[in-house]
């Protein structure tokens, strides 16, 4: 009894905390996305209005198209920082030259604010200064203007998230790929099996717990990612890099609408936590097996 009551009791202050800061907060945001508030506006009482917010999403085209580049941004961008850290994670499993060097070099970015990795890739890519297009204009002959071109927009604001986040899906795939026994890919060699089949079959399944611990991690990170792209491009243009966080923000902070920004962030909870529901059944739960 004595040391349940003393665990409570060291417990109690991180409950607290995370009640105050986390509980609370949440339901506030639930009473409010039940509520119009703009204090800005001419009337700035809150009107308790129901679903309206709800039902205003669903044909708001903001929104729409906040939801479906957020969607491709975070496939692209998470696909790809997939594939390219289990590439690194592979190479630094070997011994070259320099290998300590690199790899210091190579976790550098994770320690970088995200609002300073969009101020660093604003100077890069800006015509007059950046080196991105200079180099762009001297070899190829092209000329990168992220305020002009949405899809010139779109594509550098993936490539600065795969080089913000790459480091991370490396560390969490060398710390996997250490950690696997050599029993079964010796036997599988001595087997026959070739490289491709022992990835499938050997490697993919004995790491997919700390890849889809990652893919979890990246998903939830990307789907909410405001500050490197309001840096950056501030979500243009037009609403090429309007992501879903920059479409909040637009809506709490410039428009000051508290009650509809909130339901937003409500939708965009919920579509998160689908999101990793179906890639966890999809690819972890048990599957049974098919019965004539």
């Amino acid at each position: 009894m004595r040391s349940n009551r003393l665990g409570w009791i060291l417990l109690a202050p991180t409950m607290i905390i995370l009640f105050l800061f986390g509980v609370v907060p949440f339901l506030y945001i639930i009473w409010l996305s039940f509520h119009q508030w703009n204090p800005a506006a001419v009337n700035p009482d809150i009107i308790f209005i129901g679903a309206d917010n709800f039902r205003k999403l669903v044909f708001d085209p903001g929104f729409l198209a906040s939801l479906g580049v957020t969607l491709a941004f975070v496939t692209f961008a998470v696909l790809s920082e997939l594939v390219i850290g289990y590439l690194l994670a592979q190479a630094f499993m070997k011994d070259f030259p320099g290998k300590a060097f690199f790899r210091t070099i190579h976790t550098l970015p994770l320690i970088m604010a995200p609002i300073i990795v969009g101020s660093v890739w604003k100077l890069m890519t800006t015509p007059s200064i950046g080196i991105i297009p200079h180099f762009l204009d001297s070899w190829f002959g092209y000329e990168l203007n992220i305020g002009q071109s949405a899809v010139a927009a779109f594509v550098v604001t993936v490539i600065m998230d795969i080089w913000h986040w790459t480091p991370l899906v490396t560390l969490t795939l060398i710390a996997a790929l250490v950690s696997l026994p050599p029993d079964p890919f010796e036997q599988a060699q001595i087997d026959g099996a070739g490289k491709r089949q022992i990835f499938w079959h050997i490697t993919l399944p004995m790491i997919l717990p700390a890849l889809m611990a990652t893919v979890f991690i990246r998903l939830m990170d990307a789907l909410r990612i405001v500050d490197e792209v309001l840096m950056l491009t501030g979500g243009g243009p037009g609403s090429a890099t309007r992501f879903l966080g920059v479409h909040i923000f637009r809506e709490v902070f410039p428009r000051t609408s508290y009650g509809y920004g909130s339901a937003v962030s409500l939708i965009v909870l919920y579509l998160t936590i689908v999101v990793c529901w179906l890639l966890y059944v999809s690819m972890l739960a048990p599957r049974n097996p098919k019965k004539d």
